[in-house]
C-alpha cells in the first residue's frame, strides 16, 4: 500500500470555487477528455479493465468488465446512467464529491459515454439534496457552453447529451433497475433479471449503470494510466477510494486513501474515538452491511478482506459507535428505515421487515422472551436472498450480526425489563449521525 492518504478525487476540494469550470480547468480539468477522444472506444474499455477499477457503489463489480458487456453493432441507442442517489444510512462520499467538484464527475461521464458509444447520459441524483442538483445543473451548463458536451465535441464527431435527473426521494431507486424504471416515468421497483441492463436497460436498450465515484475515477486513469492506478490498493482491490467516517470520532469526514487501509488507521486520522470512550461496533459499508467489532480494527478495508471477516465493504460508510450506544436500539432504527423504504413488491421484504420491526421493538423495550431471538434469526433466514433486490438482504445483515456479537445485550434487555442504557445514550446515538 502507498501513502496513508492519496488525494486524487479530492485533491482540488480545498481550492477557491473548486466547483466552477474555470477552477477545474486550472488544475488540468478536461485534459483527460481530449486525450480520450483521440483513442478508440474499445481502447478505453481495455484501459479501465487493466486498471482494476471496481464499482464504488457497493458491489465492487469490475467497471471495465461491465462496460465490455455492452453489445456492439446492435443498431440500438446506448445509455450511461450515473447512480447519484446516495441514500444509504451512513454514506457520504458522492454528495461531497459532486458539491466540491462536479466537473470531475462530468468529465468522467463524457469519457465513459464515449467508451460505450452512448449518445445520452443521465445523472440520477437524490432529490432531497437540491443544492447538489442545482450545482450539477450549473456545471453541466458550463460544460455545454465550453464545448465539452453537445454536438461534435472538440471536433471529434462525437455527440453527447447529458440530463441531470432529480429523484423523488425513494431509497429503492438506488437499486439500478428500479432507477431505470424511475427514469422511464414508472414507479421505482426492481426488475426481474435477466435480462440485465447491459442488454435491456433504459428504454429496453443497452445501458451501463455506474456509481458517481466509479465514473469520477475514469479521468485520472486516462491521464495517468492503468499501472499508476493499480499501483495503489491491494492485489485484487485496486486504486484509491473515498471512505466516509462518521459517528463517535473526534473528526468525522471523508478520507481518500488506497483500498486496504485499516479502520484503526482511519480512526487515528479522524482524531480517535471520542475521549473517555471505547469502540463498541462499526459498519464497514453502511447500515446494510453486517456489523463488526473492535476485534476487526486491523482488517484491511478492501473487498476480499472485509468479506473474509463476514461483512461487506459496500459504500465504505464507516459508522463508529462507542460504548454508550445500545446496539439493539441502533439495529431497530436501521430496520425501521428499511421497513419504511421497502417498495412492497416482494412479499418476504414487505412483510418480513414489518415483523422484524415488531420483534425488535419488543426486545428493545425489555418485553418478549429469549424465543424472540430465535424468531428474529428465523425471519432473517426466510428473508435473505428471496427478494428481487438487495434491500431485504441489507435489512437482515445488521440484525443477524448484532445477535452474533451482542447476544448478551439482547438478553440484558429482557432481564432488566427495559433498555440497560441510560436515556442519555439515545441522545448520543442521534448525535452520532445514525442517518448521516
Amino acid at each position: 500500500m502507498t501513502d496513508t492518504l492519496t488525494p486524487v478525487l479530492s485533491e482540488n476540494w480545498d481550492r477557491e470555487r473548486a466547483w466552477t469550470l474555470a477552477s477545474y480547468e486550472q488544475t488540468g480539468g478536461y485534459s483527460a477528455l481530449r486525450k480520450a477522444l483521440g483513442q478508440q472506444p474499445d481502447a478505453l474499455i481495455d484501459l479501465v479493465k487493466e486498471s482494476g477499477l471496481r464499482g464504488r457503489g457497493g458491489a465492487g463489480f469490475p467497471t471495465g468488465m461491465k462496460w465490455g458487456f455492452i453489445p456492439q453493432g446492435d443498431d440500438k441507442p446506448h445509455y450511461l446512467v450515473v447512480n447519484a442517489d446516495e441514500s444509504e444510512p451512513g454514506t457520504c462520499k458522492d454528495i461531497p464529491l459532486m458539491m466540491a467538484s462536479p466537473h470531475t464527475l462530468l468529465e468522467g461521464v463524457i469519457i465513459s459515454s464515449y467508451a460505450i458509444r452512448a449518445s445520452h447520459a443521465f445523472i440520477y441524483c437524490r432529490g432531497e439534496v437540491l443544492h447538489v442538483v442545482r450545482r450539477l445543473q450549473r456545471a453541466t451548463q458550463e460544460a455545454y457552453l465550453a464545448g465539452h458536451v453537445g454536438k461534435n465535441i472538440h471536433g471529434s464527431g462525437y455527440d453527447l447529451e447529458i440530463v441531470v435527473h432529480a429523484g423523488a426521494g425513494a431509497y429503492i431507486c438506488g437499486e439500478e433497475t428500479a432507477m431505470l424504471d424511475s427514469l422511464e416515468g414508472l414507479r421505482g421497483q426492481p426488475r426481474l433479471r435477466p435480462p440485465f441492463p447491459a442488454v435491456a436497460g433504459l428504454y429496453a436498450c443497452p445501458t451501463v449503470v455506474n456509481n458517481v465515484e466509479s465514473i469520477a475515477s475514469v479521468p485520472c486513469i486516462v491521464n495517468n494510466g492503468a499501472d499508476w492506478f493499480n499501483s495503489m490498493g491491494t492485489e485484487k482491490s485496486k486504486g484509491m477510494t473515498l471512505y466516509s467516517l462518521s459517528g463517535h470520532v473526534a473528526t468525522p469526514g471523508q478520507f481518500e486513501a488506497p483500498l486496504g487501509i485499516t479502520l484503526r488507521e482511519l480512526i487515528e486520522l479522524g482524531g480517535g474515538v471520542r475521549a473517555g470512550h471505547e469502540l463498541k461496533f462499526w459498519t464497514p459499508g453502511g447500515s446494510s452491511t453486517p456489523l463488526l467489532t473492535a476485534e476487526h480494527l486491523d482488517i484491511p478495508l478492501d473487498y476480499e478482506a472485509v468479506a473474509g471477516a463476514g461483512s461487506m465493504l459496500g459504500t465504505k460508510a464507516l459508522q463508529i459507535f462507542d460504548d454508550t450506544t445500545c446496539v439493539v436500539r441502533a439495529v431497530l432504527r436501521w430496520t425501521e428505515f428499511y421497513k419504511h423504504e421497502s417498495c412492497g413488491k416482494c412479499t418476504p421484504c414487505r412483510e418480513g421487515t414489518w415483523w422484524l420491526v415488531q420483534t425488535l421493538a419488543r426486545l428493545e423495550n425489555g418485553e418478549g422472551s429469549e424465543q424472540d431471538l430465535h424468531t428474529l434469526l428465523d425471519l432473517c433466514d426466510n428473508i435473505m436472498g428471496r427478494s428481487f433486490c438487495a434491500l431485504a438482504d441489507g435489512a437482515v445483515a445488521p440484525i443477524a450480526s448484532s445477535i452474533e456479537y451482542f447476544r448478551d445485550e439482547y438478553l440484558a434487555h429482557l432481564t432488566q425489563g427495559e433498555c440497560p442504557f441510560d436515556p442519555e445514550a439515545a441522545t448520543l446515538f442521534a448525535a452520532a449521525g445514525a442517518y448521516a
